[in-house]
């Protein structure tokens, strides 16, 4: 099916939703979505985002924006995630309790507004990872429309750029608790400080960036055409990790790619 097609397909599953509420990050997805449901549904959208410890606060003020220029009321709600033992402890399925956590007040929300549909924006590539949180979404009863659209990531930021979103070639999103190894407990100021240290590197110019915190060693993820530009700023980025508490810091010569830390997983290792 071509993506046009898909588009159209899009728009008829969510015209079935009548009224519907977005799980909205600001990310490629969720934008994109939440777009599409604005066209359809027109007031009948709302986008609500969470905010917690786990997500990079310049990604929430962007949300913001993003939301405004849609033209769709959005809720931002604040929750301690790491308040829960299941999600602080960092366990391999993690992701599969902070997706309760986390959409299971979005529905309170959702109710709040007599609503009854509840949409992230998953898309047909997210069921190539390991992706716990996805069985979360399936018992809470979310749905997924990019997915069932079967929209591809490419197809998405495609439709994206027609459309006139800005966002359509946003580098990818992940909360900060995917830069820690699985089994280390997570904390305030461990996420604060990959937060610092990612807001650094993005100051320099590196769009698609990963710090990933291994207690004292930071290891950086950019991608293979940035590694030279991060050798040239290799003094000023070991001095400003080390004042925010980096004892090593270190390149990933791989260079960037998604869900690294689910290798030990994938091998069958974790």
């Amino acid at each position: 099916m071509e993506y046009i097609e898909k588009l159209e397909n899009l728009k008829d599953i969510i015209s079935n939703y009548k009224k519907l509420v977005v799980a909205f990050s600001g990310g490629v997805d969720s934008t994109f979505l939440l777009k599409i449901a604005s066209m359809v549904l027109r007031d009948n959208v709302i986008a609500v985002t969470v905010m917690g410890q786990i997500h990079p606060r310049w990604e929430i003020e962007e949300s913001r924006v993003l939301a405004d220029e849609i033209g769709v009321k959005q809720e931002i709600i604040d929750i301690d995630v790491l308040s829960d033992e299941k999600i602080a402890s960092n366990p391999p399925d993690r992701c599969y309790y902070c997706k309760i956590r986390v959409f299971s007040i979005i529905k309170e929300v959702a109710k709040r507004y007599d609503i009854d549909t509840i949409a992230d924006g998953s898309n047909a590539d997210d069921v190539t990872d390991y992706r716990p949180g996805m069985r979360a979404l399936e018992e809470l009863g979310i749905v997924s429309p990019l997915k069932e659209a079967d929209l591809t990531k490419l197809e998405i930021r495609r439709l994206s750029k027609e459309l006139g979103l800005r966002t359509w070639d946003k580098p990818a999103l992940a909360c900060l608790a995917t830069r820690v190894p699985y089994g280390e407990r997570l904390t305030q100021n461990i996420l604060l400080q990959i937060d610092k240290g990612e807001n650094t590197l993005r100051r320099l110019g590196f769009r698609q960036v990963r710090l990933r915190h291994f207690g004292n060693l930071a290891k950086i993820e950019v991608l293979p055409e940035d590694m030279e530009r991060l050798l040239k700023s290799r003094e000023d980025i070991v001095k400003y990790l080390k004042e925010i508490g980096y004892s090593y810091i270190t390149m990933d010569l791989e260079g960037y790619k998604t869900g690294s830390m689910n290798i030990g997983i994938e091998k069958g290792v974790l």
